[in-house]
């Protein structure tokens, strides 16, 4: 078995296009469609669909690798960086901080060369709190560097990247290609998700860092993607990913077993295509969430409210299980008869819809509940 970059023709990719014409075509008709969206917001609806969006990526990116963030942190974080907080909040976890201080950086920084130094520092910021990594470096060690999965003595090596030695050269000539081919240049990809598909796929078969090359590959991504539109994208790679990890690995691993890439760029399309939607169900939600509480506002207790806000933090997929007295009674740290109350009158004003009886008894939001009104983005039917 040989891999992509021990072959003659890397990196020198090969696709073909006209299998996936229908599907570009789309995304860029949700580009447009989500940015008319958001530009229809207030600047307040608009900084917090924004937020939501970074939050998911930042959360998504770090359980794509098998890690879990809390979404508070990460929200608190992106809050400080992009100077939302009048007074910066004190973030628990460092992680949280250093993801999304790099998610600032790449979307303040869109439009801008890529650069060796650009990508040290987004290592980091991302990893300066894992004391054993060598943030901000090139992988240097001696031992292979390998992508496993499996026990002990039964493992599965499914990648092995280039040696330490030969990493230098390769990010040299892959940071070259991928400013020469931005838009505005002789060798430009005119559709940002092939160059971005095309990016990720190099990126990760080099796989540069000693950590973090998934993270640090979805936020190049993002990049091309963003100088291909000509503003930072409102979408999150990680959160269409993350809903099938499994189809993402196979589909990165079969595509650095050839340069012959076309399935590779299919199944990345259709990653944007599904990311697409998820923004627009994330705005369409925010949008519903402000008009729901301009509604209920002066009829809601300060319990009412609390478990109210954490049902919408959840997002556009709904509060998981939806919501119950036992649940109810430990968010807002009150008895069973004031839950039940409480509940029951949420009910009643058409704040919260019930399903089920008994124990089984379960609220949801009516914009969870409810089938949404507008037909979801459109995606290729022949993929």
């Amino acid at each position: 078995m040989t891999y992509n970059w021990e072959q003659k023709d890397w990196p020198n990719f090969r696709y073909d296009l006209s299998k996936i014409e229908e599907s570009l075509l789309l995304s860029a008709k949700n580009q447009g469609m989500i940015t008319g969206l958001q530009k229809g917001l207030s600047v307040g609806m608009q900084e917090q669909s924004l937020l939501e969006i970074m939050v998911a990526e930042a959360v998504k990116s770090f359980a794509i690798e098998g890690e879990m963030l809390s979404r508070e942190d990460v929200l608190s974080s992106i809050r400080n960086n992009l100077g939302l907080n009048r007074f910066p909040e004190q973030i628990k976890d460092k992680r949280a901080e250093g993801i999304a201080r790099l998610l600032v950086a790449v979307r303040e920084s869109y439009a801008a060369p890529l650069t060796q130094e650009m990508l040290f520092e987004w290592h980091r910021l991302m990893m300066e709190s894992y004391p054993r990594i060598q943030a901000g470096q090139w992988r240097s060690g001696q031992e292979p560097m390998q992508v496993i999965s499996g026990p002990l003595g039964k493992e599965v090596i499914h990648f092995e990247a280039p040696s330490s030695l030969r990493v230098q050269p390769e990010m040299e000539r892959f940071i070259y290609w991928f400013n020469q081919t931005a838009p505005g240049n002789s060798n430009a990809i005119l559709h940002p998700p092939v160059r971005a598909a095309l990016a990720h796929v190099y990126f990760e078969s080099i796989h540069p860092f000693e950590d973090g090359n998934g993270r640090i590959g979805r936020a190049i991504s993002e990049k091309a993607l963003s100088q291909g539109y000509k503003s930072p994208v409102i979408l999150s790679l990680s959160s269409a990913i993350e809903r099938d990890r499994k189809a993402y690995y196979e589909a990165l691993k079969s595509a650095q077993r050839s340069n012959e890439i076309t399935a590779w760029i299919q199944y990345f399309i259709n990653t944007v295509l599904e990311a697409q939607q998820l923004a627009t169900n994330q705005i369409e939600f925010t949008l519903a969430k402000v008009h729901f509480f301009d509604k209920f506002a002066t009829t809601l207790n300060s319990r009412q409210e609390k478990a109210l806000n954490r049902m919408f933090a959840a997002g556009p997929e709904g509060f998981t299980g939806g919501m119950s007295a036992k649940k109810y009674m430990a968010i807002t740290q009150t008895s069973k008869a004031t839950a039940t109350r409480d509940l029951q009158q949420l009910t009643a004003i058409g704040a919260l819809v019930v399903k089920g009886q008994g124990k089984s008894t379960r609220y949801n939001l009516p914009i969870n509940d409810e089938k949404a009104p507008n037909p979801p983005i459109p995606r290729d039917p022949g993929t």
